[in-house]
């Protein structure tokens, strides 16, 4: 697998990003991984990046970017913060890695069996970590289909917050990011939200959270 270099990069649009990370997804699943000289990467990298994507993820250990869409050094942003929760220091990241680095899609990515979603659910209260769950809050207050047992005992509920969570976070890049949203109404970015499974390793896209402009 070759380097991502700052032409291939530019060629890229943002759907074919999306492609490459759904592609890359679908060999880890099926343990399939690309050949790659990491070592060769390095050095090739070593005067400067393009990577293609940028993943907020959470920072659960289960669920590094560059393992479960199969990337290599180079190839991605990976910004990782419990709960994929959006505060000023992740957007400068993305403003970074879009505006400047040139990466052409932002991904948004929960994942079953958030630490972080649990304990928001448990209304867990524990140092700075009870600022954190608090920005998770209003996901679980979206969540209205279930009046009962509002807590991580619920399987249900606790994946429909998961989602909710995700959309949230999508729908807050945009709203606080002049920069990305010039660049995502413009069409030189995309932005989607996704799930993974860490059971299987699959990683599921939420349509209704992908937007993809044609470049003006």
């Amino acid at each position: 697998m070759k380097t991502l270099t700052k032409e291939m990069q530019a060629a890229l649009t943002p759907a074919q990003a999306l492609a490459l990370l759904k592609d890359g997804n679908a060999r880890f699943i099926n343990n399939l991984k690309v050949n790659r000289n990491l070592l060769q990467q390095a050095n090739e990298t070593s005067d400067g990046q393009h990577p293609f994507a940028v993943i907020l993820s959470c920072i659960d250990s289960r669920t590094s970017a560059e393992l479960i869409f199969d990337q290599g050094l180079g190839d991605i942003f990976s910004v990782r913060i419990a709960g994929n929760i959006i505060n000023e220091d992740i957007l400068g990241s993305m403003e970074f890695g879009c505006r400047v680095a040139g990466a052409k899609i932002i991904v948004v990515l929960g994942h079953t069996k958030c630490g972080a979603i649990y304990g928001a659910c448990d209304h867990v209260e524990m140092g700075n970590l009870t600022a954190l769950l608090t920005k998770i809050k209003p996901a679980i207050e979206a969540e209205t289909t279930i009046t009962k047992n509002r807590n991580s005992s619920n399987t249900d509920f606790i994946e429909k917050v998961t989602t909710l969570n995700v959309m949230q976070s999508v729908k807050l890049i945009p709203e606080r990011s002049l920069i990305l949203k010039e660049m995502i109404d413009a069409g030189q970015i995309g932005i989607v939200g996704g799930s993974h499974n860490i059971a299987t390793g699959a990683v599921t896209f939420l349509p209704e959270t992908l937007t993809i402009h044609t470049k003006k």
